[in-house]
């Protein structure tokens, strides 16, 4: 009867405890999340007010004229579109480099693996600031001895630093991805009459595809928000036509210096948060969609 009494004792204990642990790590995530979201949500809720400063004194006028203004405002348009125009134009070319390096390293030797693998995370875990310097003396070096002293800092520089920002980033979310898949697919579809390059596009392309996308966005988040390789290898081209590319980075921080943050990129945020928003959401289902399907085949299969 005791020891009856001591282990409900015990369980009740333990039930606590859990509950205790449940509710304060819920409500650090929940403290966390209110952190993050607080400045966005203030701005959003500015982007519908034409008052100079974000504060809560004085009355707050709802308008969508920031809109209008972002879109009749010639600086920012073309910050946006230099901005998009190198984002999408790098992510395209690091997620190629970087899916083709990542099945190259896979399906070689050890040692050259270990090697690749160690290399590529060189720039994850280094200072940006080191890999913008590296670039410039590189940039520099080529313009002094190549190009006898011609400056060659254009959007071809530019890009060149955009990719080298995403290449290590792709490589490392395909790279689960080939180590998920099953060795035999590709053996496979070569013993079926496929060429190497159909047995890639059909059998292995499929298989690692979640993290080419997952690589492939991923490069472009860090393209739009760069800042300091966009400043150390930047110089005229795209939009800017003859002046010095500017980026919403750049532009952001130039305006920084000479006063307040236009207020237009309030509205700016509010259009990027939505469309961040619907993208992940869209990755959201299509992931639950395709799990789903995934499991009915195997459900099937099992039968």
């Amino acid at each position: 009867m005791s020891s009856a009494v001591t282990l409900t004792a015990n369980e009740k204990k333990l039930r606590r405890k859990a509950t205790f642990h449940k509710i304060f790590g819920q409500s650090i995530i929940w403290i966390v999340l209110i952190l993050m979201y607080i400045p966005i949500l203030v701005l959003i809720a500015f982007s519908f007010s034409k008052n100079d400063n974000i504060t809560l004194e004085g009355d707050f006028h709802f308008t969508f004229e920031l809109y209008r203004d972002l879109f009749l405002s010639s600086e920012i348009m073309t910050a946006l579109g230099n901005t998009l125009i190198l984002a999408v134009s790098s992510a395209l070319i690091a997620t190629i480099l970087g899916t083709v390096g990542a099945i190259g390293a896979y399906y070689s030797k050890k040692r050259t693996r270990n090697v690749i693998e160690h290399v590529t995370q060189i720039p994850v875990v280094n200072a940006e600031i080191v890999m913008a310097l590296s670039l410039t003396v590189m940039f520099v070096f080529i313009s002094s001895y190549i190009f006898r002293g011609a400056s060659i800092f254009s959007f071809w520089t530019l890009l060149i630093g955009h990719v080298i920002l995403g290449l290590p980033f792709v490589y490392l979310n395909v790279k689960p991805k080939l180590q998920q898949m099953d060795p035999a697919l590709y053996e496979a579809a070569l013993d079926l009459g496929c060429t190497q390059r159909q047995a890639l596009w059909k059998a292995t392309i499929p298989e690692i595809l979640p993290g080419i996308l997952s690589g492939f966005l991923l490069s472009i988040t860090l393209s739009l928000d760069d800042f300091i390789v966009t400043a150390f290898t930047r110089g005229p081209g795209l939009l800017s036509g003859e002046k010095t590319i500017e980026t919403l980075s750049t532009l952001v921080q130039a305006k920084i210096k000479k006063g307040p943050i236009p207020k237009e990129i309030r509205a700016l945020t509010m259009i990027i948060f939505l469309i961040v928003l619907g993208i992940v959401i869209g990755t959201t289902i299509y992931r639950n969609v395709a799990a789903k399907k995934t499991k009915t085949r195997k459900g099937r299969e099992a039968r």
